[in-house]
């Protein structure tokens, strides 16, 4: 929901640094795996209840998130780097619940596992639904410049950062944000069914 202003605002700032990195030699795929192996660091740091330490490899995770695709588009963007960027962001969304059900299973685990459900809906109805809308010719006109079909909805990589954030700087509150989050999740999820419903009942 709060990702396209976010993304407006800050496009210049990620051209500029984009245009650097393409400077200095970097592709958007290594951009990519660097941003997944900071998550994964993110991830390990609050597994190991360093959640500080977590929350500042997370953030710097998406911040190569958002500049792999402007590096892509000051190159040559791919098939192959879509699909990678996607791929790698939901094991990389997946991977943050997981580490706090790791690091403390008796208060965390069973949040975790609820929002981990939640993810599996938002991400297949997500995935889905672009597939459905490639193969009828589809293009959102939110998103244009993404490589693949972006249905939004109220848990958008923003809202999901933010809730991360948030159980960084209150571990002790994992429990209620990640049942809070995997409510809005669930309201993601009934929105795109009812879009995918509406999009695809009649033949092409």
């Amino acid at each position: 929901m709060i990702d396209r202003p976010a993304q407006a605002l800050l496009a210049p700032a990620l051209r500029a640094a984009a245009a650097l990195l393409v400077r200095r030699g970097f592709t958007a795929d290594s951009v990519t795996w660097a941003g997944f192996g900071l998550g994964m660091a993110a991830a390990g740091c609050i597994a190991l209840q360093r959640p500080l330490a977590g929350l500042v490899l997370l953030l710097a995770s998406r911040l190569c998130d958002g500049l792999d695709g402007a590096v892509a588009r000051l190159t040559q963007p791919t098939d192959r780097g879509a699909f990678l960027d996607i791929t790698l962001d939901f094991l990389f969304y997946a991977s943050i619940p997981l580490a706090f059900a790791l690091a403390d299973p008796p208060a965390n685990a069973l949040a975790a596992a609820v929002l981990l459900a939640a993810f599996i809906g938002t991400g297949s109805s997500f995935l889905a639904f672009a597939v459905l809308a490639e193969r009828r010719g589809l293009t959102s006109l939110a998103y244009p410049a993404k490589g693949l079909y972006y249905l939004g909805g109220l848990t958008e990589a923003g809202e999901t950062l933010a809730c991360f954030v948030a159980m960084c700087l209150w571990p002790a509150a994992f429990a209620p944000l990640a049942l809070g989050f995997a409510a809005l999740c669930g309201l993601t999820l009934l929105a795109r069914l009812h879009a995918g419903w509406r999009s695809f009942g009649v033949a092409p």
